[in-house]
This record gives structure tokens, C-alpha cells and sequence, in this order.
């Protein structure tokens, strides 16, 4: 049960969404009613999508227009009826959410309806770069001359041998997100900003504090998510088949004091 509390699959995310909105199969509710009886972590999940779903359905006018018609479309996609896992999320391009999403984005705390989310951020990481990468920052080798609100990348290829190799920006329900790509051999890591104030993390993460830096960690669509706060912004990486280890290594690198949080 320790393994489950820090790292929830896709699948258990899904049935947790169904089971809060009545979608699950009559013939897999009592196993998953079992499972989350036996995990506060699940519990509290299943509670905070019934809370949002609540807001949904019945604010009437209180919840916006626009949020509950997406959230209704996206519930309705992931219904076992449809017989598919991938559906769009406002403010993602269509096909790169899945149903993990949906459960994170519906399980944010204290999340801004409407708002942009740690989940949709690390999405953009899927999507092919629009401009060429940042060069270095000819004033400190440990920065690209790329940045978010003052916030600047950093440049890993000098310390680990990841090289920037691209970048783009998206608007996520109105805020900016640029994200950097870098790679190493054939592996890829997604570096995404969010511009403006601090996006919350979904409930169902895992916790390691590294440097003095508290970082956050899930799985979502096959792949890893870090997230974590420099100077008041949301940072965000994501990648397959990187291990966890490594990510966090990179995501709390200060380059001894010369990177600041």
C-alpha cells in the first residue's frame, strides 16, 4: 500500500473519475469501492471529484459557462460507452490529454475555475517544438537565454550532457507557457514555465525535498511529471522513459548557489 500512495497508474486514476460520476461498470464497482475504502490517498481523490463535479452539475451560474460544458464533454468522452481513453481538455491541442488527466484536473485543491493546471502544462511537453532552442547565456553558462516572468531556464548540457534542442510557447486559459525541450541520445525532457502566479499540484503526488527544494511527482499519459516553485512560478517537467531519479536531480540543480529558487 506504501507503493500506492506515492505513485498512482492511470487505470485507478480513470476508475476513480467513473466511480465519482457513476460511469464505472457495475461489475468493477466493488473491487474499486474496496481499494479506495482501503487508501486515504484514493479517498481523498474520490472526494475532491465529487466536489468538482458538484460545481459542474449544479452551480448553475456560479461556475462558468465555458468550464463546465469542457469538463461535461471530457467526463462524457471517458465513459466506458465510448470505448476510448483520449479526449481534449480546454486549452490542450486535441488528443494530448488522457484520462488521467481529466481525474487530475478535476482533483486540483483550491484550483481557479477556468485556470490553467500542472497536468495541461506538462502536456505541452508532447507536442513537437515550434522554434529552435535558446542558445546560452553568455553572462552564466548555467542559464539559456530564455526566460518567464525573470524566471531563465537553465543550461544542463555543460553539468549533465542534456543539450536544449527546442522550444515553444502555448497559452493555457489565457496565461503563457514556454517550454524547453532538451534531449540526450534519444531521450527527451519537456521543461514548461507557467507565467503569472503559482498553479497548484494535483492531490496524487509523491513528495522529495532536494536542495532545500520541495518537489512534487506523478504520472500521467506514460509519462513522469516534476513539478516544483522557482520565485513564485510553476515549473514543469515531463518525459518517458527518463527515471524519476534523474528528473529531480536536474529539476533541483542550483549549480552550487549559482541558480536561484
Amino acid at each position: 500500500m506504501a507503493h500506492e500512495e506515492r505513485h498512482i497508474d492511470d487505470r485507478v486514476l480513470a476508475d476513480v473519475a467513473r466511480l465519482a460520476d457513476g460511469t464505472l461498470p457495475p461489475r468493477r464497482r466493488a473491487a474499486v469501492e474496496a481499494r479506495v475504502a482501503e487508501s486515504p490517498q484514493l479517498r481523498a481523490l474520490l472526494d475532491e471529484q465529487r466536489r468538482a463535479l458538484t460545481l459542474v452539475r449544479g452551480a448553475g451560474g456560479t461556475a462558468p459557462p465555458g468550464l463546465r460544458a469542457r469538463l461535461e464533454s471530457a467526463r462524457r468522452a471517458a465513459a466506458p460507452r465510448a470505448r476510448r481513453r483520449r479526449f481534449a481538455l480546454a486549452g490542450v491541442v486535441a488528443g494530448a490529454a488522457t484520462a488521467t488527466a481529466l481525474a487530475l484536473v478535476l482533483t486540483l485543491p483550491g484550483n481557479v475555475p477556468g485556470g490553467p493546471t500542472v497536468v495541461q502544462a506538462a502536456q505541452l511537453g508532447t507536442l513537437p517544438p515550434q522554434a529552435p532552442a535558446p542558445s546560452m547565456d553568455p553572462g552564466n553558462r548555467a542559464l539559456l537565454h530564455a526566460a518567464v516572468d525573470g524566471v531563465t531556464f537553465p543550461n544542463w548540457e555543460y553539468r549533465f550532457s542534456w543539450r536544449a534542442v527546442g522550444r515553444r510557447t502555448d497559452r493555457i486559459s489565457g496565461r503563457p507557457v514556454t517550454t524547453v525541450y532538451y534531449g540526450r541520445g534519444r531521450l527527451r525532457i519537456a521543461y514548461a514555465i507557467v507565467a503569472g502566479a503559482q498553479v497548484p499540484a494535483p492531490v496524487a503526488t509523491g513528495k522529495i525535498t532536494r536542495f532545500h527544494t520541495l518537489l512534487r511527482h506523478f504520472r500521467a499519459g506514460g509519462r513522469t511529471v516534476v513539478t516544483w516553485i522557482r520565485h513564485g512560478h510553476t515549473c514543469v517537467l515531463s518525459a518517458r522513459d527518463v527515471p524519476l531519479q534523474a528528473m529531480v536531480g536536474l529539476a533541483a540543480w542550483k549549480d552550487g548557489g549559482g541558480l536561484t529558487f
